[in-house]
């Protein structure tokens, strides 16, 4: 196997993510991953199994959400998902095809309303501002007057969820929302879904010295760590590394009280997966209560393989029925 030097030298993450970092500090992203626009309406020449439609949260941040109702539609109220996309923080919106196609599919497997919320990615706007979004986007929703959400939500059923840099995130905003429980009522928080966690930290871990995946490895997430933590810190800031510290205890003690569930999913090929694992460790000595799922495979395995996403669906249907 070839060292890390090796394969640094190798690989250009740059143009792996296909980016390129101009002078001004911003981002000119030259990906395309295809885009999807919202259905909102049903057709009899186009069936669908689920609604689809935008709506602008912070017009000053252009922030905006992407929710999906299943049709047809619901005579009862049914949970909400607060979902959010991966990229590393610095690529992907709700309306890249991959996440419209996953949510779309979850929202109908899970038989629930999914409220996918955009960020804004670094470095233009550095962590902490994607979880700052995060946390309007969860007010916006028991706050909200749209009519989707008025008619078929049930806010004392609400997930967050999710993968790779969104599953940091749902993490994040997970403890946050605990600090600020009563204030959400009614909107009552059930569980966390932190599908792939994108995590992380200065000394490599054995999962990271073996990645040998073609897209993300160690050396394109340490780039995406350099370009969305705040200037000035490494990859052992709070923001990256969960097990530094004891700045969560507080908010691990309300989620505890709160009987929040935590799932954790994760591929035993993703180069984060050792880290993932002392997460579920430390959560559970916490004594909070964590379901964890770890199978083979790469990162982002279930936005690839519709078999496995069902196979995760079955699993977070299990989740979801018992949390609720």
């Amino acid at each position: 196997m070839a060292s890390e030097n090796e394969t640094l030298a190798s690989v250009d993450p740059f143009k792996l993510l296909q980016i390129t970092l101009n002078p001004d500090g911003t981002l000119t992203r030259h990906i395309n991953l295809g885009k999807t626009p919202a259905n909102p309406e049903e057709s009899s020449d186009n069936p669908i199994a689920v609604l689809s439609k935008d709506i602008t949260i912070n017009p000053s941040n252009k922030t905006w959400v992407r929710i999906f109702l299943p049709i047809p539609k619901p005579s009862t109220k049914l949970p909400v998902f607060l979902y959010f996309h991966g990229g590393g923080f610095i690529i992907s919106s709700p309306d890249d095809t991959t996440f419209h196609e996953f949510c779309s599919n979850l929202a109908t497997e899970l038989h629930v309303i999914i409220v996918s919320a955009s960020y804004r990615l670094g470095p233009e706007h550095r962590l902490p501002a994607a979880y700052d979004d995060a946390m309007e986007a969860l007010y916006w929703i028991k706050t909200s007057n749209e009519i989707w959400l008025e008619n078929y939500a049930d806010l004392s059923n609400v997930f967050v969820m999710g993968i790779s840099a969104g599953g940091n995130v749902a993490y994040q905003l997970g403890l946050r929302a605990a600090e600020q429980a009563d204030n959400l009522s009614p909107l009552k928080i059930k569980g966390l879904i932190l599908h792939h966690p994108f995590i992380g930290g200065v000394e490599r871990t054995e999962s990271e010295l073996r990645s040998d995946a073609p897209l993300f490895r160690p050396c394109v997430s340490d780039l995406m760590w350099e370009l969305s933590l705040p200037i000035g810190v490494d990859r052992d800031h709070e923001y990256c590394n969960p097990t530094v510290g004891s700045s969560n205890s507080s908010a691990f003690e309300k989620i505890k009280r709160l009987g929040w569930r935590v799932f954790v999913a994760g591929c035993h090929g993703d180069q984060l997966i050792d880290r993932q694992i002392e997460l579920v460790k430390i959560m559970e000595k916490a004594y909070i209560q964590v379901v964890s799922r770890f199978v083979g495979g790469s990162h982002g395995l279930e936005l690839l393989d519709h078999s496995k996403a069902m196979e995760l669906f079955v699993a977070l249907k299990d989740f979801v029925l018992s949390s609720i």
